[in-house]
């Protein structure tokens, strides 16, 4: 299936993150990926794998879906 979509993935990692008081390198620490991982999915410029977000959810105690939200924009025409 291909085409144009215009879907994406925002996160609020920095904002659980910060809430729980832990640096960038404390969560990459407990989820298994580098500290710039983290910084770049906080900034949205990384989206990462199914496997990943359940770790970071599970890490949190929350569901996936209070973490990540799927997103689909409207075509701009």
């Amino acid at each position: 299936m291909k085409g144009n979509f215009n879907d994406e993935i925002e996160n609020k990692v920095y904002e659980y993150r910060v809430l729980n008081k832990l640096s960038q390198q404390e969560l990459a620490d407990q989820v298994g990926v580098s500290k710039q991982t983290i910084f770049v999915m906080e900034k949205n410029k990384y989206k990462p794998s199914l496997l990943l977000a359940f770790r970071i959810a599970k890490y949190f105690n929350k569901d996936v879906t209070d973490i990540f939200t799927y997103i689909i924009r409207e075509d701009e025409k």
